[in-house]
């Protein structure tokens, strides 16, 4: 029992903990695995002493007590060691003796975790139940469709473009003024959004560019992975599979004197250049990789000295306006690659979106434009701008398309969605919506390593501690005792199941519609939702 003096402001019970230790001890064999595989070091193994009373019917008969001791397992009570329910424990228990439950009370340690006057940064993704993509439906539905475009009998194949796309007139004058036509490269709909090389485990990158290089060489399914910030591995660079990589330049500039120094030997072209001025999980609040994953290997890519924090300013230093990032930004990457590859900007989910693309209407060097949400993944956010910030993708995505429409120039610019999409598990059917909302395509990054590594985070604040370089299944860490665990075979397996599995289900969307030679871009009279401030905001059906 604690004396009054060991009781502290920071003093918890395991009652007040969001994730308490059921542990049996009759199954228990004291291994020790789970206490070795716990990834925060929750639980210890603890020395109990027990108490017991014999008692004799005999009246003239003394009574006696004796104690005994056994050694079991012991959940710690401290916040900096609390129990964040990744339920590896449970995972490597050979008797099923442990497993973390939630609590049935309200979390009182989220008024302990600022110790240090630091407020609480998280990985994962905003804990915001629902979802308004989740809440559209397709109604219109041809009964009447060609055999060959039927759900269960398509063979068509589904393409969008990145890069500007200029009317026959305009081509022919920006030919003779600039001597260059806008590159536009053919991709598939669904992008791997940016997860940078130090954010993931050097396991968790070999495994998508594998499983991306087996989509688009043996399956022929163009699809493509963005670097996010920090740069890539040299060998990546200077290899045939470079053109299926999207290159991410951003605030910080991490990695980019390797990716300059490397581009007189690389062998092929990239796919694009992203210009990423925000995130929507954080925006206005620049990129972090914590200090506890930049290693050497990392901090010789980023070019930093290593064991030291990664903050990116929340904006471009050297860019004050968007018409300053595109002559700076955009026509200066066109021209590190002679004018061949598409560069495009990336922007957080915000108010100021429109203002944004109609700048870019007038200038034809910019490929697209890249809009990231409010739920947007992340690996290292503070709570604050996470839950507190950001615009929702599927409004902020339709307005910019309608303002497009508005313009005649719906076809020129194409507009790729991200935040939230797949967020509960409908990963096609959210993309189906955003296509006809007016999103070219989409890019995911948290259902990918949901669905392709066992990410264990989860919207209800399970696990959530990419930040801290203790990922338990080893995708975002940097550690060697924990990436190992990650085989980059089995990602890549994965990854090709993931996309196989999306193509179906979004055929099988698509295909009713009559829509076999390219995507419902902008249908949005095949789309109905039953609240009605929903669809006056959206311009789609209001449906009972």
């Amino acid at each position: 029992m604690l004396s009054n003096a060991a009781i502290t402001p920071s003093t918890l019970s395991v009652k007040d903990l969001p994730w308490q230790i059921l542990w049996n001890k009759d199954k228990c064999t004291l291994c020790g695995k789970c206490t070795a595989i716990c990834p925060v070091n929750a639980i210890e193994l603890g020395v109990f002493r027990k108490r017991i009373v014999q008692t004799s019917l005999d009246p003239g008969a003394t009574q006696s007590s004796d104690h005994s001791i056994f050694y079991g397992v012991r959940q710690k009570t401290d916040p900096a060691y609390s129990c964040v329910g990744c339920a590896m424990c449970n995972l490597v228990c050979p008797n099923d003796a442990i497993i973390p439950m939630r609590s049935d009370e309200a979390d009182k340690l989220r008024f302990h975790i600022n110790r240090g006057g630091q407020p609480r940064t998280r990985g994962g993704r905003r804990n915001v139940p629902g979802s308004l993509l989740d809440q559209i439906k397709f109604i219109r539905i041809s009964m009447l469709t060609d055999p060959a475009l039927d759900a269960g009998r398509h063979e068509f194949e589904l393409r969008t473009l990145l890069g500007r796309v200029l009317p026959p007139e305009e081509n022919l004058k920006f030919v003779e003024e600039n001597g260059w036509i806008p590159p536009v490269r053919e991709i598939y709909p669904l992008i791997i959004g940016g997860m940078s090389f130090g954010a993931l485990s050097p396991n968790m990158w070999e495994g998508l560019q594998m499983g991306v290089a087996y989509l688009n060489e043996e399956l022929s399914m163009p699809v493509r992975i963005s670097t996010g910030e920090g740069g890539c591995p040299p060998r990546l660079l200077r290899s045939r599979f470079l053109k299926y990589v999207i290159l991410q330049i951003a605030s910080g500039y991490f990695g980019w004197d390797e990716i300059i120094h490397a581009i007189p030997e690389m062998k092929v072209d990239p796919c694009a250049i992203e210009i990423k001025y925000g995130q929507g999980a954080k925006p206005g609040d620049g990129g972090l990789l914590m200090w506890h994953k930049v290693n050497s290997l990392i901090a010789a890519i980023r070019g930093v000295p290593s064991g030291i924090s990664l903050p990116s300013p929340p904006t471009h230093q050297t860019q004050y306006s968007i018409e300053e990032s595109v002559a700076k930004m955009i026509q200066s990457m066109y021209m590190a690659w002679g004018f061949r590859v598409p560069v495009y900007p990336k922007i957080s989910g915000t108010s100021t979106a429109l203002a944004v693309l109609n700048n870019l209407t007038r200038n034809p060097y910019a490929a697209g434009l890249a809009i990231d949400g409010e739920d947007g993944g992340t690996g290292a956010a503070y709570n604050v701008s996470m839950n507190h910030m950001g615009h929702p993708i599927v409004s902020n995505i339709r307005d910019c398309y309608l303002n497009l429409a508005n313009l005649g120039m719906q076809n020129e610019i194409p507009l790729f969605a991200a935040g939230g999409v797949g967020k509960t598990g409908n990963l096609a059917a959210n993309a189906a919506a955003m296509i006809m909302l007016g999103a070219s395509g989409v890019q995911v990054g948290k259902y990918i390593m949901q669905a392709a590594a066992g990410c264990l985070g989860s919207e209800s604040d399970r696990c959530n501690i990419c930040n801290f370089d203790l990922c338990p299944k080893g995708i975002t860490s940097q550690d060697p005792r924990l990436y190992r665990r990650l085989d980059p075979e089995h990602v890549a397996q994965r990854i090709v199941d993931v996309f196989i599995s999306f193509d179906i289900e979004l055929k099988k969307i698509v295909a009713p519609l009559g829509r076999s030679t390219s995507l419902p871009i902008g249908m949005s009279d095949a789309l109905g939702i039953n609240d009605k401030g929903a669809a006056d905001h959206l311009n789609i059906k209001y449906v009972v």
